[in-house]
């Protein structure tokens, strides 16, 4: 494991393909970001981490997890702060910029610790965001190589299901 960085962001995880595939959800305070992560929770997500992240390398691969004071916690605007049932961490496999999307964007990435991953702008209180980030994790995972990039758990162990 190498490197470290708090991001104030949100992260949420999905099965794709037999593994958790994360959705690093950055954006402004008030932008929506815990609105989505809430409403990706109920389309079958699960949640990582919420308004703060760690992010980290393992293998060449970027990993995200909460800080132990907010894991398991997700801030419901006008609700609280609840407990929910959360993920430890999960390998970050796309990055969502908060804002309003170009109808048919050109692919872009950001570089994370010298990991670079696909990114893409949606609006995350469009009542389809939480379809499209299924749909976009799906697409990212079937580009070719990616398995084999990403075949090894940051334990050392090979393949399987992580975490």
């Amino acid at each position: 494991m190498t490197g470290g960085v708090i991001r104030h962001a949100g992260l949420i995880a999905q099965r794709v393909g037999g593994l958790w595939r994360g959705v690093l959800i950055e954006g402004p305070s008030g932008a929506g970001k815990s609105d989505l992560a809430l409403r990706c929770l109920d389309a079958g997500f699960r949640l990582v981490a919420d308004d703060r992240v760690e992010l980290f390398t393992a293998e060449g691969r970027l990993f995200g997890a909460p800080p132990a004071t907010l894991a398991g916690l997700i801030e419901v605007r006008g609700v609280g702060v609840l407990a929910v049932d959360a993920l430890p961490l999960a390998e970050v496999a796309l990055v969502l910029r908060c804002g309003a999307p170009e109808r048919i964007p050109d692919p872009d990435h950001v570089d994370i610790l010298g990991v670079a991953v696909p990114a893409l702008t949606l609006s995350p209180l469009e009542a389809a965001a939480p379809a499209k980030l299924s749909r976009a994790l799906a697409l990212f995972d079937a580009e070719p190589n990616r398995r084999k990039k990403h075949g090894s758990r940051p334990d050392g162990r090979a393949g399987g299901d992580f975490p």
